[in-house]
């Protein structure tokens, strides 16, 4: 009798472990400006090697996921989202990328239930009443400003042609830095210079994480740096890459989010 109990002990551990296993968070990739959610495609792949769900969300306004500009706001932003995760039965792990910060921050507001961590990748992680434009232009070091053309007469913002490759890629592989250029899109306006609203008992209670870039000639060190002093986050990571980690050092960046995940 008792080794049949100590048996019927193990074979629970055992089940109990497997189950731990099963009960890995789901996680939500929200792309940033001037990309698609192709972006995640090498990333994806390994977060679902090692046993993640993944929920890859295409913001509309671009190519692949057709809106018109004039229809795109940060609240089809955030609902988009919102839609992509209302299946979930338990908080997901939601990782923006860039502008991407500002949808996560948007649905952390609107739904803190839903979320267990949210991850800042090289994002803009804005404050009540702030915005990517407005947190843009505090930031001493980026060199995305000059390349920047509005034209407010379709509601878009591009990135010039030629600085792409210096921006988005830089100590990336020549082979890289030659396809990129062609794979930035232009931007609906309105999201970019549009205000979030949080607030401390909502947005301020969701769990966060921040994954630094250290070369990054978008969202420089600099602002990410002052960006985690003002709303302080659980966990940090620094990747040595540009502003494009899921292009250059996507084993260091499965890592960061899988830790975040934990």
């Amino acid at each position: 009798m008792k080794a049949l109990n100590v048996l019927m002990l193990a074979s629970a551990a055992l089940l109990g472990g497997t189950a731990m296993a099963a009960e890995k968070p789901a996680i939500t990739l929200v792309h940033g400006a001037f990309e698609d959610s192709h972006v995640w495609d090498r990333v994806s792949a390994k977060l679902q090697a090692d046993g993640y769900r993944v929920i890859n969300v295409n913001l509309p306004g671009r190519p692949s996921a057709p809106m018109a500009p004039n229809l795109v706001s940060n609240d089809v932003y955030r609902d988009v989202v919102l839609k992509a995760i209302s299946g979930e039965s338990k908080p997901v792990v939601l990782v923006g990328h860039s502008f991407g910060g500002i949808a996560v921050t948007n649905v952390a507001e609107a739904a803190p239930e839903k979320i267990k961590t949210a991850v800042y990748l090289a994002a803009f992680l804005p404050q009540n009443g702030e915005s990517m434009l407005s947190l843009a232009k505090q930031d001493r070091d980026s060199k995305a400003g000059p390349a920047l053309h509005i034209d407010e007469a379709k509601g878009m913002i591009s990135v010039n042609y030629a600085a792409r490759a210096d921006l988005f890629a830089n100590g990336a592989p020549e082979g890289l830095r030659k396809v990129l250029p062609d794979l930035i899109i232009d931007e609906p306006l309105v999201p970019i210079v549009t205000p979030v609203k949080v607030t401390a008992a909502r947005f301020g209670k969701v769990d966060k994480a921040y994954i630094h870039t250290a070369q990054d000639q978008v969202v420089s060190p600099y602002l990410q740096q002052k960006m985690v002093e003002a709303t302080p986050v659980r966990l940090q990571f620094t990747l040595n890459t540009g502003h494009t980690p899921f292009l250059t050092d996507v084993p260091g960046l499965v890592s960061a989010i899988e830790k975040s995940a934990e």
